[in-house]
């Protein structure tokens, strides 16, 4: 009797159907990076100036002035036309 109450092979109604759950955000990441992971890849994190920031900004622009000022720019921008490849970009 206790078999005939249960929804299986010894029941003649139809099974429910299963409702899935929405994954959580950490289960998509983690379904994510095991995929990434399986094609060779891994993580990296990258920092960068934050070229928001006012201080960051005048860095960058002194830094800009002093290599414009090199003694050795026109040798150096004779060198990368000698041999970069520049047909992509034309």
């Amino acid at each position: 009797m206790r078999n005939m109450l249960r929804r299986d092979k010894y029941c003649s109604m139809p099974p429910k159907p299963k409702v899935k759950r929405p994954k959580t955000a950490r289960e998509r990441m983690s379904a994510r990076r095991k995929r990434l992971r399986a094609q060779g890849l891994r993580p990296v994190q990258h920092w960068v100036p934050d070229v928001r920031d006012p201080k960051v900004r005048a860095d960058l622009l002194r830094q800009g002035r002093l290599l414009a000022r090199h003694p050795e720019n026109a040798e150096i921008d004779a060198w990368i036309d000698a041999n970069y490849d520049w047909s992509e970009w034309k």
